[in-house]
Parts: C-alpha cells; structure tokens; sequence
C-alpha cells in the first residue's frame, strides 16, 4: 500500500470483532516497532504482546472504570500492545540531559506509530490508549518497579461496517510553516 494511502486508513478503531488476529500479522507488528528508529538506537522500550485471553480481559479493565468508562472497547480487542519505557543509552540519557528533552518519550510515540501503521497496512485496527491504570497493569504483567508504561494499543479487526471517518484536522498552515514561526 502507498504511504500516503496508508496514513489516510489508520484510524483510531474502538470497535472490534471476535477474530483472533493471526501470529503471522503479530510478527511483522513486532517486526516493525524492532526496526523502529530511536534517540542514539536506543531503543528504549520493551514491547509486550498480550494475547492470551484472560491476561488480555484483565489488562483491559485496568483502561477503564465507572467513572472513566470511555476505554471500555478495549475488551473487545483480541490482542492489547504494552509499550513499557525502558532506560535509553548513556549517550541519548546524557544528551537528553543537556537538551532537557526526554528522547525515551518520542521514541515511544515513534514505535507506536509504527504499531498503527504496520498494523493498517495488515487490515488490523489500532487504538492507542494513555489512560490506565498503570499500578495494576504492572503487577499484571511483571513489569519492574522503576519502569514505565508509555502506551496501550488494543489491536484486531474492525467490524465490515466499521467506517473510515473523515479525519478532522486543523488547517495545514497553523500546524506547519517554512522558514519561521
């Protein structure tokens, strides 16, 4: 699929179907966020694919609650994507020091995209979620003390009538300009 194609179909899918999602698709997933670039190759994340079920079910009702219902969909998701930060290079923490920029964030964002993208082009739908409850998860997943959680993003099939929204975006001058600000 062309690029520009490609980024047109990535949408956020809140609505999934019971289909498991074939290991063949979870290993290109993994495939793309391995080739993802980072600050100083750092890669600074570990990627864990939750599939089984159950394990599956809990970390999705760690998205939501009854006063923050809007991640509810995420059960209905086959299969839910961790994205935990790890520790970057010497050399990216150093920079990033210096810089007062935390690369491991962006590289973060870099891999996730790259989860949606890959993901689109297979026929999947993706969603990415940031709110949750990350104490639990944590246990949930053995996830070390000191680590982080970036990102969850459920992944599966969209339903056939499932469709492509308009994406409403602001108008290309206010988010881009040449030479100043």
């Amino acid at each position: 699929m062309a690029f520009e194609a490609l980024i047109k179909q990535r949408q956020s899918v809140r609505r999934y179907l019971e289909k498991p999602v074939e290991p063949e698709k979870i290993e290109k997933i993994i495939n793309s966020v391995h080739l993802a670039p980072s600050a100083c190759n750092s890669q600074p994340w570990k990627l864990i694919i939750v599939d089984d079920p159950e394990l599956k079910n809990q970390v999705a009702l760690a998205t939501f609650n009854d006063i923050i219902s809007f991640n509810r969909f995420s059960l209905e998701a086959p299969v839910i994507a961790v994205l935990v930060t790890e520790k970057a290079r010497l050399i990216a923490r150093i920079g990033g020091s210096i810089k007062n920029q935390k690369y491991p964030h962006y590289d973060i964002g870099i891999a996730a995209a790259h989860i949606c993208l890959q993901a689109a082009e297979l026929g999947l739908g993706s969603c990415m979620i940031g709110w949750f409850n990350e104490k639990q998860i944590k246990k949930l997943l053995n996830v070390p003390g000191k680590l982080k959680i970036g990102l969850i993003i459920t992944l599966g099939y969209p339903p056939e009538d499932y469709k492509l929204r308009q994406k409403i975006r602001k108008p290309v001058e206010t988010v881009c300009s040449f030479n100043r600000y």
